[in-house]
């Protein structure tokens, strides 16, 4: 009898296993078991494990006016899924079932329904992993039916019946319960797993498909740029067809019907003027759900994403299959990863922007401050030299247009190290003008250096800060050494005076500059911002005996697809 019954039992109990299985493909569910879901949904899981309690009892097996059954395996479920209150509630409804059958095992079975929801939900609380191992499953379920036999011993009556009753079915519920209990853990686990690992494969190609892309959407969401993106999500393999749009039109379509999708022909279908209008995911299961006015088109699925730059849509992502029903969970993972790099790149990439517009109206205004000033000195210089020195003057303006030209053209642009030097040398030609023998320029440059890269408007602010604030002020004026040489990968460009000094421990100008000493921080920061905090300036300065600036860039031959702050 007691083998029988037992092998009656292990064949329900595929029942509950099934369930386990069911109950792990749902998103409501896997919230629970990572512990992020609200109050109603906890609810309406907590209703659903009570009905499998209850499932469980209309499974079970009758043996003299008693059931050999497997309710606990759904009340067990949902203590060490959900917690205490779960368990106990779970208990209540499958318990509750249970005493209103009747018998005279119904008292008996109610309270050990509850008992053992509540015993699960402890385990529960007490272990800090997200899901329960099958084996703390399996000593909990073998626990909670020990429990429950020695709770119907103990109020079951007559006593003669309640023990006939334990021996006959203690043995086989007690096994096969424990075992159920600790199966459906496994599968909800396993199944769990499976789909993790899924979502961290599509989570893993999203990001190397991000990586790749990175190049193309630095420069912001255009034909080219997209045209590349989809042309590497294509590449993948993993889809038909891939497009990209704009909020108007479509910006790249790679793949199947490429012909009929492409700007110049239909637009946007309909799924991606309403992904574009709501900003949310849409899929399209079928052709009619995409919404292509080519009434020949094979595209018969897709999943449409939004691409948003500061919570504003400014286009679509959009990955097709020629069969319908195609889309499933992982495609969603992978839109949605791929969609939120993607953002998060054209967001980052508006913010470079911006920052760059920034900092080059803040060179413009420097060059507003410098200009005037420099302007006024230099046409009274020439004006003094027109009688006196004719053709001195006429170079003198000749220099001063040439400068002005550069600075007009040049700009906010990378330069080389050759071209920013003979802005330096017009320069240094005007001043030397204005100050004769008092100011002596010798220079150290190293010609394998001219043809790298620099910001405009590097070297010439620091010489003049060099004149300015180290040699003006003393009587009989200094020199200056311009020195440029390579160091390693780096470039490394020194402008020395042997003029005031200054006290760079009570105030640094790169940290704490004065209204009318700017151009060495601005010099700085710029360097910093363009090539990283391991670049800049550094100044080494002695009160009385002069200052030099030493400024590090690193070797470049072209500008990477950027332009200078």
């Amino acid at each position: 009898m007691t083998e029988l019954l037992l092998w009656e039992m292990i064949e329900r109990m595929s029942v509950a296993a099934t369930l386990a299985f069911l109950l792990s493909q749902f998103a409501v569910f896997r919230r629970m078991i990572y512990r992020q879901s609200n109050f109603s949904e906890k609810a309406a899981i907590t209703i659903i494990f009570g009905f499998i309690g209850i499932l469980g009892t209309y499974a079970g097996i009758p043996v003299g006016d008693a059931l050999a059954n497997s309710r606990v395996i759904g009340i067990m479920a949902a203590g060490l899924i959900g917690g205490p209150i779960m368990g106990t509630t779970a208990g209540i409804i499958a318990g509750g079932h249970r005493y209103l059958l009747g018998g005279f095992t119904a008292f008996s079975c109610g309270i050990s329904s509850i008992c053992e929801g509540l015993l699960a939900g402890l385990v529960h609380r007490y272990y800090r992993e997200k899901l329960i191992p099958w084996w703390i499953a399996l000593v909990a379920g073998f626990v909670g039916e020990i429990m429950q036999m020695i709770i119907i011993l103990l109020t079951a009556h007559p006593y003669y019946m309640a023990r006939e009753l334990v021996d006959a079915i203690g043995m086989p519920m007690v096994l096969v319960n424990s075992l159920g209990v600790a199966i459906f853990m496994l599968i909800i686990k396993t199944a769990m797993y499976t789909q993790e690992q899924v979502g961290a494969e599509q989570s893993h190609k999203a990001l190397d498909i991000a990586t790749k892309t990175l190049p193309y959407l630095r420069h912001g969401l255009d034909h080219s740029s997209a045209q590349a993106t989809a042309q590497i999500i294509f590449n993948a393999g993993s889809y038909e067809a891939v497009a990209i749009t704009d909020t108007e039109k479509v910006l790249a379509f790679v793949g199947v019907e490429a012909a009929h999708h492409s700007a110049d022909t239909l637009g946007l279908t309909v799924a991606t003027r309403q992904v574009i209008a709501s900003g949310e995911m849409y899929i399209a299961q079928d052709a009619l759900d995409i919404g292509c006015s080519c009434k020949n088109c094979t595209l018969a699925s897709a999943i449409v994403m939004p691409l948003k730059r500061a919570n504003r849509v400014i286009g679509a992502l959009k990955l097709y299959y020629t069969r319908t029903n195609a889309v499933g969970h992982a495609d969603m993972v992978f839109a949605s990863g791929i969609a939120h790099l993607f953002s998060t790149q054209l967001e980052l990439t508006e913010i470079d922007r911006q920052a760059k517009l920034v900092s080059r109206a803040e060179l413009k205004a420097l060059h507003a401050q410098i200009n005037p000033h420099f302007l006024f000195n230099t046409l009274n210089t020439i004006t003094s030299l027109v009688r006196t020195k004719p053709d001195l003057a006429r170079e003198l303006l000749l220099k001063l247009s040439a400068m002005f030209r550069y600075t007009l053209h040049k700009t906010g642009r990378n330069i080389t190290i050759k071209e920013e030097l003979a802005q330096v040398h017009a320069y240094l030609t005007i001043e030397q003008a204005r100050h004769g023998e008092k100011l002596v320029i010798e220079e150290e440059i190293s010609p394998d250096v001219e043809k790298y890269l620099i910001p405009t408007l590097t070297i010439q602010p620091l010489v003049e800060n060099a004149i300015k604030h180290g040699l003006q002020p003393k009587e009989n004026g200094g020199r200056i050494i311009i020195g440029a040489k390579e160091d390693n990968q780096d470039i490394l460009i020194t402008i020395s005076d042997d003029g005031m000094g200054m006290d760079i421990k009570s105030r640094c100008p790169l940290s704490t500059p004065s209204p009318e000493c700017i151009g060495l921080s601005n010099v700085h920061e710029r360097l910093r911002g363009q090539y990283g905090m391991d670049y800049g300036l550094s100044i080494v300065s002695v009160p009385g005996n002069g200052t030099s600036v030493a400024l590090r860039i690193p070797k470049r031959l072209s500008d990477e697809g950027e332009e200078c702050a």
